[in-house]
């Protein structure tokens, strides 16, 4: 089991479409991790099997940080990635870890108390969005809430900039998680590094 102050919490990027194709994302993230990125979030939401593994594999060769990717747990095995990241409505998280390989990581995200429970097994808990767009998220009070209610570490994600890093830090949070303040920024190496020094000052 990962441990709350584990450094690979710290700030997990999200990716988003390929845009230009995986040599263009590989660069992006990249740039992220020079910028403190401590994981990576695999999740091409249009991507089909063989694209996520072109993808996977590639991150997984280019990177010195942790490629956890979301779902497939079939890919996260094939491509080489250190875990994989589940929902609410993915395969139960007992059933990966018997499965798994030892150090195998394994997220699971979360929106409410309900989803508290069958996600006791995982190493870490993705919980949010916090912020959401036009107001509509959990907000930092059920925020920490969850995360006092939680025996796992937690991600922040949802809404999350270097403004608001030091308010779910101080609610518990071991890390946060972004997609678009990071890989859709002008700079992502800039960006994560606004966001890692915002946690770890």
């Amino acid at each position: 089991m990962i441990e709350p102050n584990d450094p690979r919490l710290r700030l997990c990027v999200v990716t988003d479409d390929l845009r230009e194709g995986t040599g263009d994302l590989v660069q992006r993230v990249l740039a992220a991790e020079r910028g403190g990125a401590t994981m990576v979030l695999l999740r091409l939401k249009h991507a089909d099997p063989r694209l996520l593994m072109e993808a996977g594999r590639a991150l997984v060769s280019a990177l010195s940080i942790p490629v956890v990717v979301s779902e497939r747990f079939d890919v996260a095995l094939s491509c080489g990635a250190a875990g994989v990241h589940l929902t609410h409505g993915s395969i139960p998280v007992v059933a990966v870890r018997s499965q798994a390989p030892e150090g195998f990581v394994i997220g699971v995200s979360v929106t409410d108390a309900s989803e508290l429970e069958p996600a006791s097994l995982a190493d870490y808990l993705m919980i949010g969005p916090v912020y959401g767009a036009g107001g509509v998220g959990l907000g930092l009070p059920a925020f920490t809430a969850l995360v006092a209610a939680c025996r796992r570490p937690v991600l922040a994600i949802g809404g999350i900039d270097a403004a608001s890093v030091p308010a779910v830090r101080a609610a518990g949070a071991a890390g946060v998680a972004v997609i678009g303040a990071v890989l859709g920024a002008p700079d992502p190496e800039f960006a994560a590094a606004e966001l890692f020094r915002a946690f770890v000052s």
